[in-house]
């Protein structure tokens, strides 16, 4: 790896440092100007629930997106794209099942059911986990992009049945429910920097994975 590819992979840009100065203002945001309500139960929790299940929402249609564009322009620049996000928001995905359990502890007073939500949005965390497997195990990076994109593309059908899985099923699962303008004014501005955390997290991942791969000891 030569010297500007280190470098890249070793400094944060400012995207880094804006997305934690949002972040600490989401931490304030949730727990100290959101007013505190007993109902639903771990009610703190939720605005870092919810943002995590956009952000991998938003990172699997990313990932959706690049495998497209792999098969149209046979680009590997959009396969670090794809490698990047899903990797990201496989992430997301693991917060917002474990947040998901505490909130479950507090409201049902167990850490998990098989709710179809929960149980759709484990499948979803499954696949995904799958697609990192299927690239760390295919030696040649033009199979790897192929075989990731068009997986990428399939396994966003799941994205979708998750949203939807409270509208299609009786579920134990809270609806969309009505917030005060302080709650609702919390939970856009905790979206919007878990957001900002994705691209700047997908950004740091998309350099050191062009790095890697312009490494002459890389595989």
């Amino acid at each position: 790896m030569d010297d500007r590819a280190v470098k890249q992979t070793r400094c944060f840009g400012p995207e880094i440092w804006a997305a934690a100065i949002a972040m600490a203002a989401a931490m304030y945001a949730a727990f100290v100007y959101a007013p505190y309500v007993e109902d639903p139960p771990g009610q703190r929790i939720f605005y870092f629930h919810v943002s995590s299940a956009w952000v991998s929402f938003l990172a699997f249609f990313v990932t959706f997106l690049a495998g497209v564009m792999v098969l149209l322009k046979r680009s590997l620049w959009w396969d670090s794209v794809a490698v990047a996000s899903a990797e990201i928001g496989t992430l997301f995905c693991t917060i917002a099942l474990i947040s998901g359990s505490i909130w479950a502890k507090a409201a049902w007073s167990v850490w998990w059911v098989w709710d179809p939500r929960l149980t759709t949005a484990f499948i979803l965390w499954l696949i995904y986990a799958a697609y990192i497997v299927l690239r760390m195990s295919t030696p040649s990076r033009e199979r790897a992009a192929r075989f990731g994109a068009v997986y990428a593309v399939i396994g966003f059908v799941t994205v979708p049945l998750v949203f939807m899985s409270i509208r299609i099923w009786r579920t134990q699962h809270p609806a969309p429910m009505y917030l005060e303008p302080e709650m609702l004014a919390a939970l856009l501005f905790c979206v919007a920097a878990f957001t900002l955390l994705y691209f700047a997290f997908l950004r740091s991942r998309f350099r050191i994975e062009q790095a890697r791969r312009a490494s002459p000891w890389s595989t």
